[in-house]
């Protein structure tokens, strides 16, 4: 079970208009306006989607990403590849990670100012993940 709500401040209703996150009891809540009403979304449930996107963004691409991630470390050995990969290949360890403990203040700012951007409806469904410069399939933009 989430202990934080992974992308606050990145979540925005269908109108565009952030997503407060909440605690009921010790369970992280993102909160939409729906016309007065104010929904009460479990943030697990609005997370677990975000990070399937993601993990569907990854599929295909590891060793490009391995690639790039070493060069943009400066660590381009065959060491640090092997743990580069390591990492990229256990994302559901990584995700869970990310369960626990949330993302950093400071990369959820930058990842906000980069464009980075969750829109969800009063149901919880995420209908749009805007992740400015990840891989487009079949050269879509975006």
């Amino acid at each position: 079970m989430a202990t934080k709500a992974i992308f606050e401040g990145l979540v925005f209703d269908e109108f565009d208009r952030p997503a407060e996150v909440v605690y009921v009891g010790s369970d992280p809540c993102y909160v939409v306006d729906d016309d007065g009403f104010r929904r009460h979304i479990p943030a697990e449930q609005i997370d677990r989607q975000v990070l399937d996107s993601m993990r569907q963004s990854i599929e295909g691409h590891e060793d490009l990403l391995t690639d790039q991630t070493a060069k943009m470390l400066g660590q381009d050995d065959i060491f640090s590849r092997a743990i580069i990969e390591q990492q990229i290949r256990n994302l559901d360890q990584q995700f869970g990670n990310l369960m626990e403990t949330g993302l950093p203040e400071e990369l959820r700012s930058y990842l906000g100012m980069m464009g980075f951007r969750i829109r969800i409806n009063v149901h919880g469904d995420v209908l749009e993940v805007e992740q400015p410069g990840m891989i487009a399939d079949d050269g879509d933009e975006g």
